[in-house]
């Protein structure tokens, strides 16, 4: 076997090891009281309830978030840079491009998106591939 194709079977193993802890803790979290989950498999915790506008997926919004991979790792966070981001809707990854517009502005979610809706296998720098991510995500303003 070359060295190539065992760095591949240890990346295929990460991968679906990834995976599993991703399906088990969402098999888990979906038992919990207040939390709900969409057809598309992203689950969500209502933390507060707004009473705007929801936007679309062609709106550009302003908001905060802070997001953890789920051993609570925190990958980025506009909270901590002390600024929130700008950003169309449809520019974002998939999970968020679902549960975007069912959010009212002043809404503050926790939302948990499956890798396939999130990063995928790939992965970017400091998210695995195959990782379900956990976001905190208050939208601040849908922006005109």
């Amino acid at each position: 076997m070359s060295l190539f194709d065992k760095l591949q079977g240890a990346r295929g193993e990460k991968l679906t090891a990834e995976k599993k802890i991703g399906e088990e803790f969402m098999t888990a979290n979906a038992t919990k009281e207040g939390i709900k989950t969409l057809p598309e498999g992203i689950q969500y915790q209502v933390i507060t309830e707004g009473t705007g506008a929801k936007p679309l997926v062609t709106s550009n919004i302003k908001a905060h978030y802070a997001g953890r991979l789920l051993d609570g790792k925190e990958f980025d966070s506009s909270y901590r840079r002390g600024q929130p981001f700008t950003a169309r809707v449809n520019q974002l990854i998939k999970g968020w491009q679902i549960a975007l517009p069912l959010m009212q502005e002043g809404s503050k979610w926790r939302l948990w998106i499956p890798s396939h809706l999130a990063y995928g296998d790939n992965g970017v720098p400091g998210i695995p591939g195959g990782a379900t991510l956990d976001f905190e995500v208050e939208l601040i303003q849908i922006l005109g």
